[in-house]
């Protein structure tokens, strides 16, 4: 079968190459689940890697399939799986378990150990390939009526895990109903971010950089936010008329924005980090007025990344209130159709080429 791979290691390496379907019989004692793959989507981690930048291939192969945003329809189970049958649509987790006692639990995504297992990123291979087989713990059903919004769903489970334990930390309070928050960046992850908040009663203002009116400020706008660009008004500003902030959810991928929100954060506030930052950007901050709000404001800043099949589950919940709340909303984040395995290429450079582009994904076979 077809598959998009990289050569770890070896920059703008990405091609397709033919791979072995894998079997049932790869996942032992019966476990094996075969799923046809739908749709898969892409962001900046499979830039990321196919520039070289992180990723290693599973153990025996030099190479890597990309794709951790799956999308697909289950054709064949084995003898001993009771919790899917043929025909469900279903999304994957990414995570792998390792050796942690997170990890024996079911909480891989919060493992202590220092080599982990993500499927298209790390020592397992991905899901831009026509099949996949895994085990049913791994995979999670899709209602059929959200079969085309179904490729968001792993974005959004970073997204729910930030969310829930936000509200985890703060049963500490006994009694926290935040009202209003912020959303600091409108790309994929700040959209759906909004939504989430949204859902659960809040007020959002949503920052990012473009100036409205576009797509993204529309989107806000029609689930009840509203949104500012930060080259109108800044952050600290906004608080002015939408703070204090119970709640700030970062999505820019530009740290130096994190320590403008500590200082804005309202008291028992809570700061949710979803940004993967590199590089070594070094800036000057008020360090004790911000050390003396947290402690005397009971601040959080807690960081999400990944998720386990919970947060998952969590996000379909979320897409179902969406659609009967904002119907036809989410499909409108699907901008960026690339049909088929072999546009490879045009997958990778539709991820900083085309401009307003919320979600590339590859249509890798037809919904049925």
């Amino acid at each position: 079968m077809k598959a998009i791979a990289v050569i770890p290691g070896k920059p703008n390496s990405v091609h397709l190459r033919d791979v072995p379907k894998p079997k049932l019989t790869d996942v032992p004692e019966g476990r094996g689940v075969l799923v046809k793959i739908l749709r898969v989507g892409v962001d900046g981690t499979d830039k990321e890697i196919n520039a070289a930048e992180y990723g290693a291939p599973p153990t025996g192969d030099d190479y890597l399939i990309l794709g951790h945003e799956s999308f697909g329809i289950v054709e064949q189970v084995g003898p001993n799986v009771t919790e899917l049958q043929s025909g469900d649509y279903v999304v994957a987790t990414v995570r792998r378990p390792g050796n942690s006692p997170y990890d024996r639990i079911g909480m891989y995504d919060m493992t202590t150990d220092d080599v982990y297992f993500e499927r298209g990123i790390n020592l397992r291979h991905g899901y831009l390939t026509e099949y996949y087989v895994d085990a049913p713990e791994y995979i999670i059903k899709v209602p059929q009526g959200l079969k085309e919004v179904g490729v968001l769903l792993e974005p959004t489970s970073v997204i729910e895990k930030g969310i829930f334990q936000a509200y985890e930390i703060q049963r500490r309070l006994r009694l926290w109903h935040p009202r209003r928050a912020a959303v600091l960046g409108a790309g994929t992850i700040g959209l759906l971010a909004t939504m989430a908040l949204r859902l659960r009663g809040l007020e959002v203002c949503a920052l990012g950089l473009t100036k409205p009116p576009y797509l993204n400020s529309d989107l806000i706008g029609e689930i009840g936010g509203c949104y500012h660009s930060t080259k109108d008004v800044s952050l600290t500003e906004s608080t002015k008329e939408h703070g204090p902030y119970d709640l700030i959810f970062e999505a820019t991928g530009y740290s130096p924005i994190v320590f403008e929100a500590m200082n804005v954060l309202g008291k028992n506030g809570v700061l949710v980090l979803s940004s993967v930052t590199g590089g070594g950007r070094s800036i000057e901050v008020p360090a004790d007025k911000i050390n003396l709000g947290f402690v005397l404001g009971n601040k959080v800043v807690v960081g999400t990344v990944n998720a386990n099949r919970d947060y998952f589950e969590i996000g379909v919940k979320d897409f179902s209130q969406a659609e009967l709340q904002w119907p036809g909303w989410l499909p409108k984040f699907l901008t960026n159709p690339v049909k088929g395995l072999e546009n490879y290429q045009e997958l990778i450079t539709s991820l900083t080429e085309v401009k307003g582009a919320i979600k590339v994904f590859c249509e890798v076979a037809p919904l049925s």
